[in-house]
């Protein structure tokens, strides 16, 4: 197990360390045929040379394959020690870490720092199912810039309020310690109302703030007002208080490290944020490793730029 980010580096020196970790995360000791599913310890290992590198023939169906077949590093030209140690300090960062400064730390360049990253995203963003319990609390923000921070030739006219020319509208959900999130068209009523409806269980309890979008929820669901223009922020043991926890950390993370997140991939950084404070009970050993192991989706630069 990883313990530190100097234990990583300690044990995994080399291409091999790092094959051999994966092996163990991803197979347990017994490789397993990506093409057909086979788990044996018979599969044939290849040579180049004389040395064996990692590269298995299936005894069942003769394709050959490694660990990182079937895996976001499959076809990737990036040593498995670089991944590591991108993976690592992403997930272990509470706010994550910029491209610009990751290609300085494992020396490659900004572009690829950028697809690393992306890529990363890209593995959370399929893996964050939550089972919604008897209480949920739902909230919505907007994240994007102020219009008086403008260069004064790019400012917008008729921007005031929730305007969706500069800021784009986020969802979030939080039930027994976990959350969901999900950039919206817009906080109308329709949009609301269908997000909870498709996630929260009816008649379970639904806590949210006197956002108009809201009313109607008690149709299907226990629904508990905090109003906040009231004064209101904790009403007969209901609050929203956690999941406006988890904005802030959302808003200080893309200000402080991003700075500038564009609507195309808003929800790959929304992932990313809900997956840290969803594993905030893991160490970021523990958190390493389920990724690894979760970590199947394999983005192509192509599709990430369309």
């Amino acid at each position: 197990m990883i313990r530190s980010l100097i234990d990583l580096l300690r044990n995994l020196q080399s291409e091999e360390d790092c094959r051999l970790f994966l092996e163990n995360i991803r197979w347990h000791g017994v490789p397993v045929c990506p093409h057909c599913g086979s788990k044996s310890e018979e599969h044939y290992k290849l040579t180049n040379g004389g040395v064996f590198r990692g590269l298995y023939k299936c005894k069942d169906c003769r394709e050959r394959f490694t660990v990182t077949v079937g895996t976001m590093f499959e076809g990737s030209h990036i040593p498995l020690q670089k991944w590591f140690i991108a993976i690592y300090v992403f997930l272990a960062h509470k706010k994550g870490i910029s491209s610009t400064q990751l290609h300085k730390d494992i020396a490659v360049t900004q572009k690829t720092a950028w697809f690393m990253l992306s890529r990363i995203r890209y593995n959370i963003r399929y893996n964050a199912d939550i089972d919604f319990g008897d209480i949920t609390q739902v909230d919505e923000t907007y994240i994007g810039g102020k219009n008086k921070n403008r260069n004064a030739g790019k400012r917008l006219k008729n921007t005031r309020g929730r305007s969706l020319k500069l800021k784009a509208p986020v969802m979030g959900l939080l039930s027994d310690g976990k959350v969901y999130v999900e950039p919206i068209p817009s906080a109308s009523k329709w949009v609301l109302h269908h997000v909870i409806n498709s996630l929260v269980p009816k008649g379970t309890t639904v806590v949210t703030d006197g956002w108009y979008g809201y009313k109607g929820l008690s149709e299907n669901y226990v629904h508990k007002v905090v109003d906040h223009h009231r004064g209101e922020y904790v009403k007969g043991g209901y609050h929203t208080n956690s999941i406006e926890g988890f904005w802030s950390q959302l808003k200080r993370g893309i200000i402080g490290v991003y700075h500038l997140v564009t609507r195309k991939h808003l929800e790959l950084y929304c992932d990313e944020f809900a997956y840290r404070y969803n594993t905030r009970n893991l160490t970021d050993g523990e958190r390493f490793s389920q990724f690894l192991s979760i970590a199947k989706k394999r983005l192509k630069y192509r599709m990430l730029i369309l």
